[in-house]
């Protein structure tokens, strides 16, 4: 920074009172002359300097330097954050979070209906030469509504494999079934082979890989299954008897 000071000699003898008081704008030697480097042309690259006054009275603001800042000066920085990027940023969150909605109502949106629309009716099931569980179930039956959506899993894993029946144990069309397979409690899953033969069942509430296990005997064709017999949290089959209804034609 360059300072520039001026100074007038007067001969006191001529009566000139040269104090600050009677003459301020004749003392120069408070003012200051600051060099800034600027660019007032912005196609010539060699700085030129300016000069600005300070008269002392406004010290803090005659201390600050206005300069470019390293990112306005540079092409690859812009000064502002970039629309295009924010936009895209937002469309991701967006896309991210009507995935997760999509993939919750698949988890949770699968309903008892959703099973019984997409199974195999019992006779069918029992004469392709594949193995099948079969779920005794109820619209009633709170664990069979939760259980819904893991089924409904493991039956698209292996619905190309294994066959998947849903009788619904208020149609007294299935008592004779329900005598068969000794169903006590629901959801009651019979195991059963190639050529019918019932290999185990797994009833009521437990943990998904039960059931994962099972059917993956079942497509592998072993001999047993590894949860042959299984009882966990159930609701009550005698319940059906409040709710049976008579309807033949249905295979749920």
């Amino acid at each position: 920074m360059a300072r520039l000071v001026f100074s007038l000699n007067l001969p006191s003898s001529h009566g000139f009172n040269l104090s600050p008081r009677n003459h301020p704008s004749l003392f120069l030697t408070q003012t200051r002359f600051r060099a800034l480097r600027c660019q007032p042309n912005p196609d010539s690259s060699e700085p030129q300097e300016k000069l600005i006054v300070d008269n002392g009275e406004n010290s803090a603001a005659s201390k600050e330097v206005e300069s470019s800042s390293s990112s306005s000066s540079s092409p690859g920085f812009p000064e502002t954050p970039n629309k295009d990027i924010n936009r895209r940023v937002a469309a991701v969150t967006v896309i991210a979070a009507l995935s997760l909605f999509v993939s919750t109502r698949l988890d949770f949106g699968i309903s008892l209906k959703d099973l019984t629309a997409s199974a195999l009716p019992y006779e069918e099931a029992l004469s392709n030469g594949k193995p099948t569980v079969v779920e005794f179930y109820a619209d009633w039956c709170e664990v069979c509504r939760e259980l819904a959506p893991d089924v409904y899993k493991i039956e698209q894993q292996y619905k190309d494999k294994v066959n998947f029946v849903m009788l619904n144990v208020d149609n007294t069309k299935w008592e004779q079934e329900l005598d068969e397979f000794g169903v006590e409690g629901i959801p009651h899953f019979a195991f059963l082979d190639r050529k019918g033969n019932e290999e185990g069942n797994v009833v009521g509430r437990l943990p998904r890989q039960y059931l994962v296990e099972n059917v993956n005997a079942l497509a592998a064709g072993k001999q047993s299954i590894p949860h042959a017999r299984a009882v966990g949290q159930y609701s009550s089959a005698e319940a059906r008897k409040v709710h049976q209804v008579t309807d033949p034609l249905s295979h749920g």
